[in-house]
């Protein structure tokens, strides 16, 4: 009796789902009838899912998503019988999933007109195109002034600057900005992947850069650009230097601290007030420190003083205070982050800025010697500061997250440090061999890792002392020696790669690039070498030791300065507020991106004839000979 009302269950069954012209009302009642018998009849459901084939199977087996899902997607797609409907969508998803891979199917889905939703489209799927509606909204429009917005791209790279011109049309013609792409070349060394410009204009931007960098460096090779000397006659003497981006600072021993930016000659930024403690003071205390960055400028006095200022603003200082042991011995300054550490006698101190504004000491420590230099890490995290300190034969490490005593990054008893540079993951120092290892292969540089904290590579060895060290990243570290020579060392392999015979008075300063070295001398010399030929391209000469070399780019900044700060005839109690010019030291700024054939950008001293008595004395890209000497003399 069993099974022939089973029998008959699935013949009912499938009449009704094969008889399409049977009324809408019956289907109906039927479906509500067979839901009823199924779920009276557990087992035989379970028995007809067991024993139906083909599309008798497909009807019975029950679906792999939730039941409140089907019945949400079925609310989506408007449909009235939810059997007849499911069944219908199971056969058009296995449909689907069989002719995915053909032809076939895909020019008969094109032929078909477009539903409004899809059977088989998940309720996840609706959501994503919901949002995707919604994120057609033109939230990236907002109304800014152009040369503000300008502003605010100027601090992304070429990719950064490729996804931004894909948000909006505005932000396209924002990011496609020739000036925007001018800058980047200049970052990025004029290394730019062709694969990141498709549209035309950056391609003609790129063209441009590449043409630029290839001028720049053939007036690097020719010295042919402008040349500026930075002068302060009312501070005297010159005591120090610092230079970054376009900024240059200088310190005298008047007191005076004097800020140029070389894109604004004019800003107001560039008139720095000292503190009133030292102002007041008679006689005022010379300039001891100088340090710039592209947003802050410091300076540390002789009585222990130490100014902040913006170079926005300029003007009174945003921060000051007095250092406890008497004069420093070091001040620097963070170039990317707002973190200023000094040192005075042994003890060091680390200020930072917070997000409010406000300055603080986040770090106050006291080492065992007095110390000699000091630098910060660049490129850490916001808030990260980490600063090495040289004092006597030790190198420490001060973090102030980490703890607020010293880590001894390296000591040796009897080898003092003589030098200190370093990059974002590398810490390199010059070794002195004295006492019983003076014998022991001389003089070496250590490097060290920043995270690890481990020696990486020794390299060097000479008789002289390391007085100078630039490490230029990923692998190249040049450095200065008093035994005259300018070295270059590959540190994936701990090989010289270039020596020179550089400065007879020894090697003061000194910055290398893929492709070139500038050096500066005790005797006044500049040089620019070049890197692969091991050969020097031009020399300048002044007066005083070079104690500053800085380049990047096009520019090139230098500074002698004089040792003696106090010259004969030049007191501070006589009459004339200045100094002889031969006493107060020189800052140059050349600039090679100037086009030595056009007039405008001709050099004055280029322009001169023989009636101006120091043209003599220069050669920097002569582009016009002096040919204008008939009837400017008397016969003799």
């Amino acid at each position: 009796m069993a099974d022939d009302e089973l029998l008959a269950f699935r013949k009912s069954w499938k009449r009704e789902l094969t008889d399409k012209k049977e009324d809408k009302t019956q289907n109906t009642n039927s479906t509500v009838r067979i839901e009823t018998a199924s779920s009276s009849k557990p087992e035989r459901t379970s028995i007809l899912n067991q024993g139906c084939e083909g599309e008798d199977k497909c009807v019975a087996e029950s679906s792999d998503e939730p039941k409140y899902v089907s019945i949400a997607s079925g609310l989506l797609d408007g449909r009235t019988s939810p059997l007849l409907e499911r069944i219908q969508e199971e056969r058009t998803r296995r449909k689907r999933q069989y002719h995915s891979t053909t032809n076939i199917y895909r020019v008969s889905s094109q032929q078909q007109p477009q539903k409004k939703a899809s059977k088989g489209e998940k309720l996840v799927d609706q959501l994503i195109q919901d949002l995707n509606e919604v994120n057609d909204i033109p939230f990236f429009d907002i109304e800014l002034p152009y040369e503000l917005a300008l502003k605010i791209f100027q601090y992304l790279d070429c990719a950064e600057l490729g996804r931004c011109a894909q948000v909006s049309k505005a932000w396209a013609q924002l990011a496609e900005d020739g000036v925007l792409w001018y800058r980047v070349c200049l970052k990025a060394g004029y290394q730019l992947d062709a694969s990141v410009c498709d549209s035309p204009c950056w391609k003609s931007t790129l063209r441009d850069c590449r043409n630029s960098h290839n001028t720049v460096r053939s007036n690097w090779k020719s010295r042919v650009g402008s040349i500026i000397q930075l002068q302060y006659e009312l501070g005297k003497v010159l005591c120090d230097v610092s230079s970054c981006d376009n900024f240059v600072l200088a310190g005298y021993t008047s007191g005076d601290v004097r800020l140029w930016n070389t894109l604004h000659w004019d800003s107001s930024a560039s008139y720095l007030k000292t503190n009133s403690l030292s102002a007041n003071t008679e006689p005022r205390p010379q300039v001891t420190h100088v340090q710039v960055s592209s947003t802050l400028a410091a300076a540390a006095y002789q009585d222990g003083c130490v100014d902040l200022w913006s170079t926005e603003t300029g003007g009174q200082p945003i921060h000051h205070y007095q250092s406890t042991g008497g004069g420093l011995r070091a001040l620097t300054l963070s170039t990317d982050s707002p973190t200023l550490a000094s040192a005075s006698g042994p003890h060091v101190r680390l200020d930072h800025c917070d997000d409010r504004g406000y300055w603080r000491t986040v770090c106050r420590s006291q080492l065992p010697q007095p110390v000699d230099s000091l630098l910060l890490v660049p490129d850490r995290p916001p808030g990260r500061p980490l600063a090495a300190a040289v004092a006597g034969d030790s190198v420490y490490l001060l973090d102030p997250r980490e703890s607020e005593e010293p880590h001894v990054l390296h000591s040796v008893y009897g080898h003092p440090v003589t030098c200190l540079a370093a990059s974002a993951s590398q810490l390199a120092l010059g070794v002195k061999s004295s006492g019983w290892a003076m014998h022991d292969g001389g003089n070496k540089i250590q490097v060290y890792n920043v995270e690890t904290r481990q020696s990486v590579v020794r390299v060097g060895s000479s008789p002289g002392d390391f007085t100078c060290i630039h490490l230029s990243p990923p692998h190249l570290l040049v450095c200065g020696n008093k035994d005259r020579r300018v070295r270059l060392f590959d540190l994936r392999s701990g090989s010289s790669v270039v020596s020179l015979y550089a400065h007879h008075l020894g090697v003061t300063a000194v910055q290398t690039d893929d492709w070139k070295i500038v050096s500066g001398g005790d005797e006044g010399l500049v040089c620019v070498w070049e890197l692969r030929a091991g050969a020097k391209l031009w020399e300048m000469h002044n007066r005083h030791p070079v104690r500053h070399v800085h380049f990047q780019g096009s520019t090139l900044v230098t500074a002698n300065i004089p040792d003696e700060k106090t010259p004969r005839g030049a007191c501070i109690t006589d009459d004339d507020l200045t100094a002889h010019r031969r006493h107060r030291g020189v800052i140059s700024r050349y600039d090679f991106s100037e086009d030595a054939t056009s007039q405008d950008h001709i050099l004055p001293i280029c322009r001169s004839n023989y009636a101006e008595s120091y043209g003599y004395n220069y050669n920097i890209g002569l582009a016009v000979p002096y040919d204008t000497l008939p009837g400017l003399y008397p016969a003799y």
